[in-house]
């Protein structure tokens, strides 16, 4: 999940209760276009173009996983849900709510329906000082101008001025600092990693992935399963260790909680499985050797996913060495974790159940998971 450049969005209303329509456009954004990373503040300027109300106007920053051409779809949608009448004559008129993309990372975009960067938004002092408010040196991938930059050439010297009171982002509604440290747990497939990365962007959070793929021990294992699960398992314990240890340890003032994509303690979940009763017994007794003072997540989320919808996941992940995973094993590996969060709870547990759920590319599925880690 590569970090790619930021989306702005426009917000502009000059009728009716103007800060509700902006702050309903807000949160329908949240809801159906993506996270809200930044919200300038709210500029009253004259209206442009004809005569009419005075416009209050706000720029929004937002991350996305969808195309400018469905983003811009879901922004007509909520215009036309908030009372926006289109007319084809082209004339300026009042509205109840105008939402433009103004920038859609660093593309330029001409169809028939949208054309990014806005092509007058150099033109526009009510779009360039809330952008500027909250990133002035974002470079326009066309003239290469920072907003700064254009700000200082731009040619409208309407009065403008700024509202005391702000906008509000509904992803503050989700707070998770009573936590120092959560862990995202599941079986082989179930999006522990995907989820970490999602939750880490949107709350400022540290955080410590699974060192898995470095493993020589993995591919082998997969191969000849009896022959290689004590070196595998002995290896993961030695490399969970470091890691863990260090990790916990280096403090970062600039974030608000860790989150990882998994517990130290699957080590015993997974040995429990894959060694045979000896093996295992001797394991154990290494593992709370080394673990005896090791740090446990405040917080310990399960994410349970039907064996079928497992398998469909790592297929989509395309690891040559896990093509061939059973349904037995990864059914055996479900027991575990159950078994597991039984008898040697971490402090506290949500087991939460994404079988119907696809909180990569559905945004409703990850705000429903968010408010059940929170609930």
């Amino acid at each position: 999940m590569q970090e790619q450049k930021p989306i702005y969005i426009g917000l502009g209303s000059n009728t009716g209760d103007r800060l509700y329509y902006l702050q309903s456009a807000v949160d329908a954004i949240h809801y159906e276009v993506g996270s809200v990373v930044a919200i300038s503040s709210c500029y009253e300027t004259p209206a442009m173009g004809f005569e009419g109300n005075a416009f209050l106007n706000a720029c929004l920053e937002v991350r996305s996983n969808l195309s400018a051409e469905l983003m811009l779809s879901k922004l007509m949608q909520i215009e036309e849900k908030y009372g926006r009448k289109r007319y084809e004559d082209g004339q300026y008129r009042a509205r109840t709510l105008d939402l433009d993309i103004l920038f859609f990372r660093d593309q330029n975009i001409e169809t028939a329906l949208l054309s990014v960067p806005h092509p007058r938004l150099e033109q526009r002092l009510f779009v360039l000082q809330p952008l500027a408010e909250i990133n002035a040196e974002f470079t326009h991938p066309a003239s290469q101008k920072t907003i700064a930059q254009l700000l200082e050439t731009c040619p409208d010297n309407s009065p403008i001025s700024k509202l005391k009171k702000p906008l509000t982002n509904p992803l503050k509604a989700f707070d998770f600092s009573a936590y120092n440290f959560i862990a995202i747990e599941g079986n082989i497939g179930a999006g522990k990693t995907s989820l970490t990365k999602m939750m880490a962007r949107d709350f400022n959070a540290k955080t410590i992935f699974e060192r898995f793929a470095d493993n020589p021990f993995l591919p082998k294992f997969y191969e000849d399963a009896e022959r290689f699960a004590f070196p595998l398992e002995m290896s993961f314990l030695a490399d969970r260790f470091q890691q863990i240890s260090e990790d916990l340890a280096q403090l970062d003032l600039f974030k608000d909680f860790i989150i990882a994509d998994y517990e130290v303690f699957k080590s015993l979940i997974f040995s429990k499985v894959t060694l045979s009763k000896e093996e295992f017994l001797l394991y154990r007794k290494l593992f709370y050797l080394v673990y005896k003072d090791i740090k446990r997540p405040d917080l310990y989320v399960y994410l349970y996913q039907d064996v079928e919808n497992l398998k469909e996941n790592i297929k989509k992940r395309g690891r040559v060495y896990e093509r061939d995973l059973s349904s037995e094993y990864l059914n055996k590996l479900h027991l575990g974790y159950l078994d597991f969060i039984k008898n040697t709870p971490p402090a506290k547990v949500k087991i939460i159940d994404i079988s119907q759920r696809d909180f990569v590319e559905n945004r409703h599925d990850y705000l429903w998971i968010l408010s059940q880690i929170q609930d």
